[in-house]
């Protein structure tokens, strides 16, 4: 529950703090005295978005203080979950600063906006005029059932089933769409691979051949070459090795009468070593040599194939030709496995499938349970608040189809007076009708939910009298569950609070400024007689002031 509130330098606020209590508290003022600006600073706390608009001065930060009391509401997880320190009395401090940047904290831990929404939303519900029309629509009928149904756990398994499978089938829907793809590409795909398969191609192979087809295109020159160095190696009268071997024989018997001529010696006898082993290697060479044309022939048909699957595929080497073969097998492999990665989501698909309708099925028989009991709980209330012939019809209706919260739609058809047809809640109920049927379901729901607080903004709009009363009543019996504010302008629902807040403007050298206190209780008679007979207080008013007030 909201134990306190102090803002600073926000809207028409300059500086105020108050302190709030357990069980029904009432709040009044005159129009535009800014009770929607504590709503506005309170919404604040818990997560609207703000901007440099809310600063009164536009040269300081605005600062919204609230503290909360969230003994028995079982949120240490939460708080666990995000990192932050969970205390029973949590301050929640949002500040705006002149530059328009906003910062959060929660027990002076800095929060995101979408994690303090999420605070937000387990701590207050803020109930406006505006929101009444949430009674047309369908998500808010559902959780209203829902609510008494009791089906929250079942809900939240339903909602991560329901992820996992449109993740499923959105990742199903994007493989059929490649698979597709593929299918078309994959004849073509299966001819280009088999293509550079059957050439054989290696790594290096381009440079190998292109030297072998120069060797055995010019094979009558290197044959004409290798004979005549054989002969000036080899000849017995002039041949190098003969003329050499000679030298060598000459500074052998020499060498021992000086150094000069060892080394000398030494340097011939190697040359000769290496010369041989040359001379050994044309000889080789030589014999190896042959004239082939058919050799020839295949050589240079097998660069052919290598050239014109470069042009083809636009490369220059057979190492790029390889990649372009490598992925063309991916490719074509590709289509076998996607084939198989859809078959395996088929099977994860229908099994999704049967568990979500288990759980539809669960939870729209816990629907069909409480349909009795919201209706009867409805009527009960909204009898005591002026309708006695109201009437509901809710009827479920099954979807071929997944939604948020199951496998249905609903029809909420009302009918208010004996003897007339039911029509849908939007475009049979008044105004009054409407805020009279909302406070009813907010009272149904405070029985059913472990929400700490609820507002009230005027949710009386269109009643009076004895049925204000009413609302009075009923509110004081949701305050027994839960902390329950509201903000209204009848005298009848303002004396039902056991606390009374009035809001207020003053001006002070040309400045206007909002100011919120807390009443006594002769304060309170004053604001009440105030509320039904105007400025000028009558002696009548008073007396019914105090009347209601007891």
């Amino acid at each position: 529950m909201i134990s306190s509130l102090s803002i600073e330098n926000f809207a028409l606020i300059d500086k105020m703090s108050v302190n709030f209590f357990d069980g029904f508290s009432t709040m009044t003022g005159e129009t535009g005295a800014g009770k929607s600006i504590l709503l506005g600073a309170l919404g604040l706390v818990l997560g609207r978005r703000a901007d440099l608009s809310v600063l009164k001065n536009k040269e300081k930060k605005c600062i919204i203080e609230a503290g909360f009391n969230l003994k028995g509401y079982n949120l240490q997880d939460f708080f666990t979950y995000n990192d932050l320190d969970y205390e029973e009395s949590t301050t929640i401090r949002r500040e705006i600063l002149p530059s328009g940047k906003s910062r959060a904290f929660v027990n002076d831990c800095l929060i995101n906006l979408n994690e303090l929404q999420q605070l937000g939303s387990f701590l207050v519900d803020i109930h406006s005029q505006n929101e009444t029309r949430e009674l047309s629509e369908e998500d808010f009928q559902f959780r209203i059932i829902d609510a008494i149904a009791d089906n929250n756990l079942k809900l939240q398994s339903f909602s991560k089933n329901l992820k996992v499978y449109k993740t499923a089938k959105k990742k199903h829907l994007e493989l059929r769409d490649s698979l597709a793809a593929a299918l078309k590409e994959q004849d073509y795909n299966t001819f280009l691979f088999d293509e550079l398969y059957s050439a054989q191609l290696k790594s290096g192979q381009q440079e190998t051949l292109e030297i072998d087809l120069e060797k055995l295109s010019n094979v009558e020159f290197i044959s004409e070459v290798l004979k005549k160095a054989e002969n000036l190696f080899g000849d017995e009268h002039v041949g190098i090795l003969n003329n050499l071997k000679d030298i060598r024989g000459s500074f052998q018997k020499i060498s021992g009468f000086g150094s000069d001529y060892k080394q000398i010696f030494d340097r011939i006898d190697s040359s000769l070593i290496e010369l041989d082993d040359v001379f050994t290697e044309i000889e080789q060479l030589q014999e190896g040599l042959s004239s082939d044309p058919e050799e020839l022939e295949s050589t240079n048909q097998k660069l052919q194939v290598i050239y014109n699957l470069q042009k083809k595929h636009q490369v220059s080497t057979v190492d790029e030709l390889l990649v372009i073969q490598e992925e063309l097998d991916q490719k074509v492999v590709s289509v076998s496995d996607l084939e198989t990665t859809i078959a395996k989501l088929d099977i994860e698909i229908s099994a999704s499938e049967k568990e979500l309708d288990e759980l539809a099925q669960q939870i729209h028989i816990a629907r069909i349970d409480a349909l009795p009991k919201l209706t009867d709980k409805l009527k009960s209330i909204l009898e005591l608040l002026g309708m006695p012939h109201v009437r509901f019809n809710i009827e479920l209706f099954p979807l071929d189809k997944y939604v948020s919260n199951g496998k249905e739609e609903l029809k909420f058809l009302f009918s208010a007076n004996k003897g007339t047809d039911f029509g849908l809640l939007r475009k049979v109920a008044s105004g009054g009708e409407l805020s009279r049927i909302m406070l009813a379901v907010k009272a149904i729901l405070a029985q059913y939910s472990n929400l700490p607080t609820i507002i009230f903004d005027e949710i009386d709009t269109g009643v009076s009298g004895e049925i204000a009363n009413k609302m009075g009543l009923i509110m004081q019996e949701m305050s027994l569950h839960m902390q329950v504010l509201s903000i209204t302008h009848l005298p009848q629902i303002a004396a039902k609070g056991k606390h009374h807040y009035k809001v207020y403007k003053e001006t002070e050298n040309d400045s206007t400024s909002s100011n919120l206190i807390l009443l006594s209780k002769e304060q309170r008679i004053a604001e009440i007689a105030t509320m039904l007979s105007g400025a000028d207080i009558t002696a009548s008013a008073l007396k019914h002031a105090k009347e209601l007030l007891n």
